[in-house]
C-alpha cells in the first residue's frame, strides 16, 4: 500500500516507522529532515494546505491517509477528504471538538458519568478574578487555555497574583487565540496515558504510557509538549488499567454512539489516579507525543493492516508486546517552551546516523552536513530493555555522545517508576 501520514514531528516519524515495511511506500508531508536522514519518503506540503494533500493522495493513488497532530483534525481534515472519497484515519471536525474545546469534553464527561475535575468556564477577566478572589477552597488551582496550545495552555496557579497573571495573559493578551479559560480543581495523585483505537462504539485499548510534562527535572518548571515517555507504567496496576479501560474509555465510547458523535481515530485519555479513584485530566483525538514514540513499537501486529481493518469496519485482533520497557527522551532547544532558539548547530548527520538508540525526528534541518534546530522539541531518542535501569542508562549513555552544547533534556525519564 501507499500511506500518507500528515504532520512533521517525532510522533509522526514514529508512525511512520510502525507503517514501513517491504509492502508499503510510506510518505509524510510535510515531514522534516531527520526523516529522510532515516529513509522516509517526505513531501513539500503544509499540513494546513487540505487541498495540495488532496491532489497528492489522488495523483500517488494513496490507500489512505493518517493524521498525526491535532489541529488539522479540529480544522477538518478528514471532513475535506472524505468529501472527495478519500480514505483517511481520524476523528471529523464535529467530533475533533472533544480536543479543540475543553468545555465540549467536559459536558461529554458529566453525561456519561465519568469523574474528572470540578470547573467552571469563563470569558471575561474580571469574571473570573471575582470567582478566583472569592474561591473557598485552598489552592493551587489549574487554569487551562480553552482550545490548542500544543500541550503548553494549562497552568497551575499557587495564589490569587498567580491567577491574575496567566488569566490576563489568556483573556486579556489572547495567548494561544484564548478567548476562553476553564479553571478547574487541582488534581494530586499518578499521571499516566490510555490511548485506544476507536471505531463507531468499538475500541481496542493499548498499554498504558507516562509522559513528563514539566520541563526540567522533579517535575519542576512550566509544562510542555511532553519531555519524555515510558511504557508500560510499572507505578499502575493491571487492576488500575481494567478500571480506566471499563470506567473511562468504554462509557465515553458509548456516549459518543450516544450522541451520534461519529468517532473512528485514536483517542487519548489523560488520567489521574488520585485518592479518590481515577479522575479524567483530558481527552485528546489523536496519538499523544511522546507516549506514541514508546507505544507504537510494543505492537505485534503490521501496523498498517490494523488502521486498514478498522477502516473496513473489521474486528482487528491487536495484540501488544508485554516484555521489558520503552523509554523515550525528548531533546529541546535552548529557549523552549517559550522562545526556542532556531538555527544552532546539532552536530554532524554522521553522529546521529552513528547512534545506537532509535531516534524520532521533529523540529530538525539539514544543512552543509549537520542537522540544525526548526523548532522547539528537536528530536526524541528512545531504546528498549529489560527493566527501566538499563532503558535508561542506553539512552543518556548515546545521548552523552552527541552534541548538547544547544540543547537540553531532562535527566530523571522514567527515575520515578525505579
Amino acid at each position: 500500500m501507499k500511506i500518507l501520514v500528515v504532520g512533521s514531528g517525532a510522533r509522526e516519524h514514529a508512525i511512520c516507522d510502525a507503517l514501513t515495511s517491504e509492502k508499503n511506500k510510506i510518505f509524510c508531508a510535510p515531514g522534516n529532515d531527520g526523516m529522510q536522514l532515516m529513509g522516509i519518503n517526505t513531501v513539500h506540503i503544509k499540513e494546513t494546505d487540505f487541498s495540495e494533500l488532496v491532489n497528492f493522495a489522488i495523483s500517488e493513488n494513496i490507500a489512505y491517509t493518517i493524521v498525526g497532530p491535532e489541529a488539522p483534525l479540529v480544522d477538518g481534515i478528514v471532513d475535506f477528504f472524505e468529501a472527495r472519497g478519500l480514505r483517511i484515519f481520524g476523528p471529523n471536525k464535529y467530533a475533533a471538538q472533544i480536543e479543540g474545546s475543553k468545555s465540549f469534553t467536559k459536558n461529554l464527561l458529566k453525561m456519561a458519568s465519568i469523574p474528572t475535575a470540578e470547573y467552571q468556564e469563563f470569558f471575561d477577566f474580571n469574571e473570573a478574578m471575582r470567582f478566583l478572589n472569592n474561591k473557598k477552597t485552598d489552592f493551587p488551582i489549574v487554569i487551562k487555555a480553552d482550545g490548542l496550545a500544543s500541550g503548553k495552555g494549562v497552568y497551575i496557579a499557587n495564589n490569587v497574583d498567580d491567577s491574575r497573571k496567566i488569566v490576563s495573559e489568556l483573556l486579556r493578551e489572547h495567548k494561544f487565540e484564548t478567548n476562553k479559560i476553564v479553571v478547574e480543581e487541582f488534581l494530586d495523585g499518578e499521571e499516566f496515558s490510555l490511548m485506544a483505537f476507536v471505531n463507531n462504539g468499538k475500541y481496542y485499548p493499548m498499554p498504558i504510557a507516562q509522559d513528563y510534562k514539566k520541563l526540567h527535572d522533579n517535575d519542576e518548571g512550566p509544562n510542555t509538549g511532553g519531555m519524555g515517555a515510558v511504557c508500560p507504567v510499572q507505578n499502575i496496576s493491571n487492576s488500575t488499567y481494567e478500571t480506566a479501560v471499563n470506567k473511562v474509555i468504554r462509557p465515553f465510547v458509548e456516549i459518543l454512539a450516544e450522541e451520534n458523535i461519529k468517532y473512528t481515530g485514536i483517542l487519548y485519555a489523560g488520567l489521574i489516579k488520585t485518592k479518590n479513584g481515577i479522575k479524567v485530566i483530558e481527552f485528546n483525538v489523536r496519538f499523544g507525543d511522546p507516549e506514541t514514540e514508546v507505544v507504537l513499537p510494543r505492537l505485534k501486529n503490521n501496523f498498517s493492516e490494523v488502521i486498514l481493518s478498522i477502516l473496513n469496519d473489521d474486528d482487528p485482533e491487536i495484540e501488544w508486546d508485554d516484555q521489558g520497557i520503552n523509554l523515550g527522551v525528548f531533546v529541546s532547544s535552548s529557549g523552549y517552551p517559550e522562545n526556542p532558539q532556531i538555527n544552532e548547530n546539532l552536530g554532524s548527520v554522521d553522529s546521529f546516523e552513528d547512534a545506537k538508540c532509535k531516534l524520532n525526528f521533529a523540529g530538525v534541518v539539514r544543512k552543509n552536513g549537520s542537522m540544525y534546530s526548526n523548532g522547539g522539541r528537536l528530536y526524541l531518542m528512545s531504546s528498549h530493555a529489560n527493566d527501566l535501569v538499563d532503558a535508561r542508562q542506553k539512552i543518556y549513555n548515546e545521548l552523552e555522545k552527541l552534541d548538547t552544547k544547544n540543547v537540553f533534556y531532562r535527566k530523571d525519564i522514567g527515575k520515578n517508576s525505579i
